[in-house]
């Protein structure tokens, strides 16, 4: 059984991955491709924590609520920055310091929730949580938008309302947008 600091961490390497694989495409085609990855695991994995991961830091963290909230600060920063990042073209001059920009913020955030904010969620979780946060998380990104949207709300309820109206839409896109063969 993974815990819930297992499968963020996962995706943590998997958007390295992907920025890694943007910058280093030698086609635009292929930059698309992985820019549409990005982008479509970015919007997941933000929404994901902030339905699953956050709350729990609220409930059991003495310090959780503000915790969450520096976080959901910075998802919104990350946010606006993948909503101008997911509309460019590689051939726009913007196209590579706003993705580099984007992950040198990102980089930031993954450091302290890899290194601060997910050791203290999981010394305060009871028994078996974890694991059921874990299984939460993964099976809420598959109902989520997959696209940035920034001015959507991100606390709870509304962020859930928002989310359910904005996927179908979203999904909709990605029947039409080009995504990496491997």
């Amino acid at each position: 059984m993974s815990t819930v600091s297992d499968v963020i961490t996962h995706d943590h390497r998997e958007l390295e991955e992907f920025y890694n694989n943007i910058l280093s495409s030698t086609t635009e085609d292929d930059k698309v491709r992985w820019q549409n990855q990005f982008t479509w695991e970015l919007a997941r994995h933000s929404i994901g924590e902030e339905l699953v991961v956050y709350p729990a830091m609220e409930k059991y963290l003495q310090n959780g609520k503000q915790m969450a909230d520096k976080d959901r600060q910075e998802h919104q920063e990350a946010k606006e920055l993948l909503y101008k990042f997911q509309q460019l073209t590689p051939d726009n001059a913007e196209f590579e310091p706003t993705i580099k920009k984007l992950m040198s913020e990102l980089k930031e955030h993954i450091k302290g929730e890899e290194q601060d904010d997910l050791p203290q969620l999981e010394k305060a979780l009871p028994s078996g949580e974890s694991s059921d946060l874990a299984v939460s998380f993964q099976r809420t990104k598959k109902f989520v938008p997959t696209r940035s949207h920034p001015s959507a709300p991100d606390k709870p309820p509304f962020e859930t309302v928002a989310g359910l109206l904005a996927a179908p839409m979203d999904k909709l896109g990605d029947l039409f947008r080009r995504f990496p063969k491997e």
